[in-house]
């Protein structure tokens, strides 16, 4: 049987309890409480962002499946992880070989040479040098002034006969530039070394050294390697500085005088010096092939080397007793000299050549023979606390 809400008067099942129109309990003479309604939460907005999502990523992923040939050609990237920088630096390919370098080795080993020097027929040093050149009876070594420096006579060794030493005559040396011409008879050469080019080379090029370390019966023709580690360094010599190149290749006490060579097994230097403390390692000096062979082609038309004349001599000393810093002082001026005519007076401390600052008497030497005879230069000197500035023409030095 049905029966009728008490409160809206709705027709409800005879058991119900609760009115389904207004909610009411179904108890004579009282209200209920609400019934509480639970309505779904709707989650569409939700389901429409994830579902956005979802599509932009699967288009993202398409297109990269899709463009994938093209973004590793477009990078180079290929299946041995080699890397043609040409998109992201230069045009140019890197190539790396590091198989050794035997095969330019040989193109130099054989001219290299074992230089003894002896005084008063008694052995005093060894060193390296190596054969640049022949004409018809004769070959010629390139070597370093301070290898036979102060010797009464030279003699060679070359490798195809360890047991014969070639006597040799000095065809010319040069101590500001460290480099020394000897003539030998052409029957004793067995291989002329090929001249390549110091200014043509990089930074980072890889350098050889052939020479005789240390003890020459034991370690000489010992083949060194390394790199070039810098160009137009500007390094004190003794009584001049020199422009050499930089290297790491490893050079010991009697590679001086031996061939510098690119990794072609051309001649770019002659090794001549290095720096040595528990501090450093691994800076070693070569004379540039092209300055070398300038003085070599001096020697070798008898012309010598010409410099330019000042006429005065030099020495580092100190203003006064009590002073500490060192000047470069004039200590003789000579007759009639480009010195004399300008003015210079021995006692004058000079201070600049072309407004450049002089630092010591080494430095002098090398800035004076920067220039050519004939060439105007202002000398300032200090004179008396006070700066003056002169002008000379510097000539030829009949006895240089």
């Amino acid at each position: 049987m049905n029966k009728k809400c008490e409160k809206c008067g709705s027709t409800l099942n005879e058991k119900s309890v609760f009115c389904t129109n207004c909610g009411t309990k179904q108890e004579k003479g009282s209200e209920t409480k609400e019934r509480p309604v639970t309505k779904k939460k709707s989650h569409w907005f939700l389901k429409l962002l994830l579902a956005l999502i979802l599509i932009g990523l699967g288009f993202a992923l398409a297109i990269y499946l899709l463009n994938e040939y093209d973004f590793l050609e477009r990078f180079n990237i290929v299946e041995d992880n080699s890397i043609n920088d040409s998109a992201i630096y230069s045009n140019k390919t890197v190539t790396i070989d590091d198989t050794g370098i035997a095969d330019a080795v040989e193109k130099v080993y054989d001219s290299v040479v074992v230089v003894e020097t002896y005084v008063n027929g008694r052995l005093y040093g060894t060193g390296s040098g190596f054969v640049y050149t022949t004409d018809n009876n004769h070959g010629y070594i390139l070597t370093n002034n301070h290898v036979i420096k102060d010797a009464t006579e030279v003699k060679v060794v070359f490798n195809n006969d360890l047991s014969k030493k070639a006597d040799v005559d000095i065809v010319g040396t040069d101590e500001f530039s460290d480099v020394a011409v000897l003539k030998v008879s052409k029957q004793y050469v067995k291989q002329v070394a090929v001249m390549g080019s110091a200014e043509s080379m990089r930074v980072g090029d890889t350098t050889f050294a052939v020479g005789a370390p240390l003890d020459s019966k034991t370690y000489s023709w010992s083949v060194t390697r390394g790199i070039l580690s810098g160009k137009n360094r500007l390094v004190s010599g003794g009584s001049s500085y020199m422009n050499v190149l930089q290297t790491d290749t490893p050079i010991n006490s009697g590679n001086s005088g031996g061939p510098l060579c690119n990794a072609n097994g051309e001649v770019i230097g002659i090794t001549n010096m290095k720096l040595a403390s528990d501090s450093i390692e691994g800076i070693g000096f070569a004379i540039p092939i092209e300055t070398a062979m300038s003085y070599a082609e001096a020697f070798a038309t008898g012309t010598g080397v010409k410099r330019p004349y000042l006429g005065v001599s030099v020495y580092d000393g100190a203003e006064s007793f009590f002073s500490n810093d060192i000047y470069v002082i004039v200590n003789e001026v000579a007759t009639n000299s480009p010195a004399e005519k300008a003015g210079i007076k021995s006692g004058d401390i000079i201070v600049k050549i072309n407004d450049e600052e002089i630092s010591n008497a080494s430095y002098f030497r090398y800035k004076l023979y920067s220039y050519k005879i004939g060439d105007k230069i202002k000398i300032t000197i200090k004179r008396e606390n006070k700066e003056q500035t002169f002008e000379a023409i510097l000539s030829e030095n009949k006895n240089s």
